[in-house]
């Protein structure tokens, strides 16, 4: 298996991090306010570059997540709430209905 270059998807994930964030809220419940777990970000980075034929390993894709949950909070969209969740601070992601997280 060829090593894929962590630092160039890592970089191509935060110039593109509204697409990527829109790629997880069609994957998985994301909404303003909502919690969001460390494994369905490393499965959903990896879901996502899957979708442009790149494969990566789990631990490659754990290490990206680490890194792009690190960036989410610098950024402060991830708001954290334990080791491996973060309430979800983004108001783009706010739900039409309350308690309707599929309503956007």
């Amino acid at each position: 298996m060829v090593k894929n270059d962590i630092q160039k998807l890592y970089n191509e994930l935060v110039s593109d991090i509204h697409i990527l964030l829109e790629f997880l809220r069609a994957k998985f419940p994301v909404f303003h306010n909502s919690n969001f777990f460390f494994r369905d970000l490393q499965f959903g980075i990896k879901s996502f570059f899957e979708k442009k034929n790149i494969k990566l390993s789990y631990s490659e894709s754990e290490n990206l997540a680490k890194q792009i949950a690190e960036y989410l909070k610098e950024e402060g969209i991830f708001i954290e709430t334990s080791s491996q969740s973060w309430k979800v601070n983004f108001p783009e992601f706010e739900t039409s209905k309350p308690g309707d997280p599929f309503s956007y």
